[in-house]
C-alpha cells in the first residue's frame, strides 16, 4: 500500500519558515517582501489559481497586488504594465497568470518580465540557468515543488529510471531537466506515445503531467514505483488527476493526491522564489552600503 505524499503538510512547513524569517527582516528593514500577479480576461480557472496565490502572500506576510485587465488589452498594453513593475521597488516577484488570450504572444510576454522578478522561472534567461545547473536563477514553481517533495520524503534518484507522461515547458521539460541533474535516467512521454504502457511499467519513478483523466492505471505501474500525479481534472464535478489513484495507491511505495499534493507545493514553491528575489536585493544593497547591515545573514537558501 502507497504513502501519501502530503503536500499540504509540506507546503505549511514552508509557509511557517519562510513567515518566521520574514518576519524578522522585515522588522529590520521596515519593508516587506513584494509579489504582483497578473491575470488577463476572465478565465474561471486562473482566477482560483490566482486567489490562492494572493492567499499564501497573506499567511507569510508578503505585501501583493493582483492586477486584472480585460481580455481586449493590447499585447503592447500589457508590456507596458510589466515595465512598470520591473521599477516597482515595492515588488520583488511578476507573475503573469497563463494561459493569455490567443493574440497576445506568451513568450513575448514571459521576457518582458525582469528576469531578477521571474519567480515563475520562465524567462529565457532562467531556464538557461538551470539548463546548466546555476542556482542564482529561478526554478520554475511546479517541477521545483515536485523535486522539493522527492527531497523531503527521501526518494532516491540517483540511477532511477523515470517516466514523464508530458512535455509542457511548464512541467515536463524542466521536471525532466532537474531529475537528470538529480542522477535519474529520464523518458519523456506524451498521452500519443506508442507502447506507453510498456513504458511506464518499468519506471522507477512516474509522472503523470498530461491532462487527461485517470490516464494511467494500475496495470501501467510496477510495484513500489513512486507516482507523482500533477495533473488536475473535473469529472463529473468531482476533481481527479491523471492516474487511477484508487487503482495505483495499492502498488506505489509513494504517490501524490489529487487534491493536496502537487498543487500545494507549486504555490510554496513560487512563495519560496518571492523570498529569494527579496533576499537577492537586500543582498545587493547590503553589498553597496555595508554599513546599513544590521544582524541579518542574508543567505539565499535553495
Amino acid at each position: 500500500m502507497g504513502k501519501l505524499i502530503d503536500g499540504k503538510v509540506l507546503s505549511q512547513k514552508i509557509f511557517e519558515n519562510i513567515k518566521e524569517e520574514h518576519d524578522k527582516i522585515k522588522e529590520k528593514i521596515g519593508r516587506s517582501a513584494g509579489l504582483a500577479v497578473i491575470i488577463v480576461g476572465e478565465n474561471a480557472a486562473s482566477q482560483v489559481y490566482v486567489r490562492n496565490k494572493i492567499r499564501a502572500c497573506e499567511k507569510v506576510g508578503f505585501y501583493s497586488e493582483n492586477i486584472k485587465l480585460p481580455e481586449n488589452i493590447t499585447q503592447e498594453e500589457l508590456l507596458c504594465e510589466i515595465r512598470k513593475l520591473n521599477e516597482d521597488k515595492k515588488i520583488d516577484g511578476i507573475l503573469v497568470q497563463l494561459p493569455l488570450p490567443k493574440h497576445i504572444n506568451e513568450l513575448k510576454v514571459i521576457n518582458e518580465i525582469a528576469s531578477s522578478k521571474d519567480v515563475d522561472g520562465f524567462h529565457t534567461e532562467n531556464i538557461g540557468k538551470m539548463m546548466i545547473g546555476d542556482k542564482t536563477g529561478f526554478l520554475p514553481c511546479t517541477p521545483y515543488g515536485i523535486m522539493q517533495m522527492l527531497e523531503e520524503y527521501k526518494i532516491e534518484l540517483l540511477g532511477k529510471d523515470a517516466v514523464i507522461v508530458g512535455r509542457s515547458n511548464i512541467v515536463g521539460k524542466p521536471l525532466a531537466l532537474l531529475l537528470i541533474q538529480s542522477g535519474a535516467t529520464v523518458q519523456v512521454c506524451n498521452s500519443k506515445t506508442k507502447n506507453l504502457s510498456e513504458k511506464l511499467q518499468k519506471a522507477d519513478i512516474v509522472v503523470a503531467a498530461v491532462g487527461v483523466p485517470k490516464l494511467i492505471k494500475g496495470r501501467d505501474i510496477k510495484e513500489d514505483a513512486v507516482v507523482i500525479d500533477v495533473g488536475i481534472n473535473r469529472v463529473d464535478g468531482k476533481l481527479c488527476g491523471d492516474v487511477d489513484f484508487d487503482e495505483i495507491f495499492e502498488k506505489a511505495s509513494f504517490i501524490t493526491p489529487v487534491p493536496g499534493g502537487v498543487g500545494p507545493m507549486t504555490i510554496a514553491s513560487l512563495i519560496k522564489n518571492t523570498f529569494k528575489s527579496y533576499k537577492n536585493k537586500l543582498a545587493i544593497i547590503y553589498s553597496k552600503f555595508p554599513f546599513l547591515q544590521t544582524n541579518i545573514l542574508f543567505h539565499v537558501k535553495k
